[in-house]
């Protein structure tokens, strides 16, 4: 087993990192990625909590146990997802039901088994051959990376129900070469549960929920659940992580059709698109495709379909819904583009006569769940500015939304401000579209005139005649509009009143969906939670955060001070506060990296992968050279490459936007791995220090990385990810000088 220790750990972080990726994929589909976060941020607190265990308990350390804990974390990793799912968690009523709090508790239990069981298991590791720590936490980090790396192809290539079962491979054999004759035979038993699970993967991972039409037809990767309703009509709904929806029209491929045949649209703007003679028109977020039927029927020359959900694409261009749309995404003016709106859009100047977006959103699915809250870059004032710059002379930008426009209006007035744009307001509309409870915000690169206005979104009506109405320019009906009140008072003046938050989202700060407000926090409004509750005012996302960061603050903090008064071995205070700074720091950095490297290379698996894999790579090898390297090097290099960043790196990506995928996934490697390298160093370098403490280390190490992880996102929704990062650099510098208080030690 000595000989195999390294393994051991590699096999068993590939588990848990893996797991950590396709619960969050498992949880922000099925539950919501507010209600993911808030599961999976507790369930990862037994690592610690399993690694204090061995301080509470010393006999659990004993060599021969560590079977015990792999064949433990294998069954609690293949039977915690199913079980969660049979608690019938309703998250509507999560602060207003004490029966739901109870069953919440049961499945952060069940989660968090698997974890804690592994931390027991690392833990017991580490403490036996604590002067091998350099060599056992590069085991750790890398097999972390494999795991992220495993995880997605999974995902990928076997669906997302699979390789949350798959996921358990690796602990699986680390407990089958471990183990005792009898372990052997109870592992090749839990080979066996997972291929039965496996095979009743989409009944016992999915939510029991009344569908508006029957599913023919369901498809889960790392990037979306996608799932496909019988045809009804004149169309095929597709539902994306039971939150979205998109349609696929029927037709029957043929333009040239007179004009009594022709289909028409609620949103027309067949007379924008006839003001140039060879249109080029994109779709942001072409979802089903049906956005792209109005431009290919108005003569547009060019049409470009940008999707950030490769399946979906997939579907229209040679799979089930090609038939259906008369082979829509065949048609020689149609270019189709598998990547998220902005980053497609930031490529291009001058290039696009229509920009065109209808309720897109970009939740970044990876992204969100256990490692942060989704972001959206698609609608932040630095969006704005590379919309226009996209746009032809003479171009326009057309977005639609049901609850953002308030907020894109108070950016879009601050990106033409930065433009330095004359007489902005003349360059921009909003319409309400009442019945559709949706709002239209029309952009223009020259003055719009009065006649443009009257009939930009109704084609050949007038505005008056059809079910729009003005928000601004505002009729005097109207004019106490939000919207209104917004571009003439400002929004700093409109948001005492507001009843969501309606101030500018940057790159820095990109949270357009949170836009919960504090003082909206009353009792009664707990009641009727639901999953879009933030969009409305409630401040869900922020509650949530809240309560994690007191149950880690008011139980767990505590938790890790009680070997204090039962432990003989004392881990002195300098080293209990370093271990508790660097496991905050490395998670912001982190939370923050994956952030703003997916704004240069785009929401998808590429961007997570690209960041995680350096990340993680990097802090193994550096891990491995730890002792090698001076102090003052190891706290200083980061520190400087943290202020590097915050001055010069954004600029340096912004720059080099325009690059291919292929080169965009190879600068975020290059830009990361310095500090990924010297990241992997504090931890074995205290671990030396502190001997078979190093569990009791561990063990704060990883509350702190939890606490970083939830507590900082608070911080970037108000401050932005510059001072979530300078948090960071704060706290490597408090540990950089703890670590040279050598006699506190």
């Amino acid at each position: 087993m000595k000989r195999l220790r390294y393994l051991f750990v590699a096999l068993l972080s590939m588990t848990l990192i893996g797991l950590e990726l396709t619960w969050t994929r498992i949880f922000s589909a099925e539950f919501f990625y507010t209600f993911a976060f808030l599961i999976l941020s507790l369930a990862v607190l037994g690592l610690g909590l399993g690694a204090l265990a061995l301080r509470f308990f010393p006999a659990l350390a004993r060599e021969s146990r560590l079977p015990i804990y792999l064949l433990l974390t294998g069954f609690f990793v293949l039977v915690g997802p199913p079980a969660v799912f049979l608690l019938k968690l309703d998250f509507s009523q999560i602060f207003s039901s004490h029966s739901v709090i109870f069953d919440l508790l049961a499945a952060v239990m069940l989660l968090s088994s698997a974890y804690f069981t592994g931390g027991m298991a690392l833990a017991s590791i580490f403490r036996r051959y604590n002067q091998e720590m350099p060599g056992l936490y590069m085991a750790d980090l890398l097999g972390a990376a494999v795991g992220v790396l495993a995880a997605i192809l999974m995902m990928n290539g076997l669906g997302t129900q699979t390789a949350t079962f798959f996921i358990a491979i690796p602990v699986l054999l680390a407990a089958l070469l471990a183990g005792q004759r009898w372990q052997k035979v109870l592992t090749l038993g839990l080979f066996v549960l997972m291929g039965v699970f496996n095979n009743r993967s989409d009944r016992i991972l999915q939510v029991d929920r009344q569908e508006p039409a029957h599913v023919v037809h369901t498809h889960w990767d790392a990037m979306a659940k996608v799932k496909v309703y019988e045809a009804t009509g004149s169309y095929q709904m597709i539902n994306i992580d039971n939150i979205a929806r998109t349609h696929a029209y029927s037709f029957d491929g043929d333009w040239n059709k007179p004009d009594s045949l022709k289909m028409e649209f609620a949103i027309d703007v067949s007379r924008l698109i006839g003001q140039f003679d060879s249109c080029r028109y994109a779709v942001i977020g072409a979802g089903g495709g049906g956005d792209l039927l109005q431009p290919l029927q108005a003569g547009a020359a060019r049409v470009y379909a940008v999707e950030v959900i490769p399946y979906i694409n997939q579907m229209l261009t040679d799979g089930m819904l090609t038939d259906l749309t008369g082979g829509l995404y065949r048609d020689p003016r149609v270019e189709v583009i598998t990547e998220d709106g902005r980053a497609f859009v930031r490529r291009y100047t001058n290039a696009f006569d229509i920009l065109y977006s209808s309720s897109s959103n970009t939740f970044a699915a990876l992204a969100s769940g256990a490692f942060a809250l989704a972001e959206n870059y698609l609608f932040t004032t630095e969006a704005f500015i590379d919309y226009w710059r996209a746009l032809s002379d003479s171009g326009y930008l057309v977005i639609e939304h049901q609850v953002y426009v308030p907020r894109l209006v108070s950016e879009l007035q601050d990106a033409l401000s930065h433009l330095q744009i004359a007489d902005a307001k003349a360059h921009f509309v909003v319409y309400d579209w009442p019945q559709a409870r949706r709002n239209i915000l029309l952009l223009s690169k020259q003055p719009l005139p009065r006649e443009t206005i009257r009939h930009a979104i109704t084609g050949e009506r007038d505005v008056s005649d059809s079910p729009f109405r003005l928000l601004f320019p505002a009729p005097d009906s109207l004019r106490d509009n939000l919207v209104n009140r917004i571009v003439t008072e400002g929004w700093q003046v409109a948001t005492d009143s507001a009843k969501i938050d309606i101030s500018p989202c940057t790159d820095n700060r990109p949270y357009i969906a949170q836009m919960g407000l504090w003082r909206n926090l009353e009792t009664t409004r707990t009641q009727k939670l639901t999953p879009h509750s933030d969009l409305f005012g409630f401040p869900l996302s922020k509650l949530i955060i809240a309560v994690i960061v007191l149950i880690i603050v008011l139980l767990i903090i505590p938790l890790n001070l009680i070997p204090y008064f039962i432990s003989r071995q004392k881990l002195k205070g300098v080293p209990w506060f370093y271990f508790f700074f660097i496991g905050m720091a490395f998670m912001i950095v982190e939370i923050v990296l994956i952030q703003k490297y997916t704004l240069f290379i785009g929401p998808s698996v590429y961007g997570i992968a690209t960041v995680l894999l350096t990340l993680l790579l990097a802090s193994g090898i550096g891990s491995r050279f730890s002792a090698r390297f001076p102090t003052t090097l190891t706290f200083g290099g980061i520190v400087l490459w943290l202020l590097v960043d915050r001055l010069l790196l954004s600029s340096v990506t912004q720059t080099l936007a325009s690059s291919a995928l292929f080169s965009r996934i190879l600068i975020t490697s290059v830009l990361i791995f310095p500090v990924g390298f010297l990241m992997g160093m504090p931890f074995p370098k205290a671990a030396l220090r502190v001997g078979e403490l190093v569990d009791w280390g561990f063990a704060v190490n990883g509350a702190a990385s939890v606490l970083g992880a939830s507590g900082i996102m608070l911080v970037a929704f108000t401050w932005g990810f510059h001072s979530a990062l300078m948090i960071a650099g704060f706290c490597y510098i408090a540990a950089w000088g703890l670590y040279g208080w050598k006699k506190a030690w």
